[in-house]
């Protein structure tokens, strides 16, 4: 399994249109990409204004998949609109 924790911080006043999209992103990440097993958004606790994607993949091939995805690149852009530079991205491999 491979899991990603992006952290992504909005623009100030923008919380409710990333909000909008990135639920629209999880939504069709998880009817559509079987090989994702976690795909989820998180308020960070204690930094307003920032959000945590919390992803776990069965595989690379999974994690390419979802990279490729029209729906992925779609709402990804979208995203950026909102996005008050780019995400922190943390690459994982789980401990077997």
């Amino acid at each position: 399994m491979l899991g990603v924790v992006a952290t992504i911080k909005v623009k100030p006043g923008m919380e409710k249109e990333f909000e909008a999209v990135a639920k629209e992103l999880v939504a069709k990440v998880n009817a559509h990409e079987p090989g994702c097993k976690l795909y989820a958004l998180h308020h960070h606790g204690e930094t307003p204004g920032t959000y945590v994607f919390m992803e776990r993949y069965a595989d690379q091939a999974a994690v390419e998949a979802h990279r490729a995805s029209e729906h992925f690149k779609t709402l990804g852009r979208k995203m950026g609109e909102y996005m008050d530079g780019r995400a922190e991205v943390l690459r994982l491999r789980e401990v077997e």
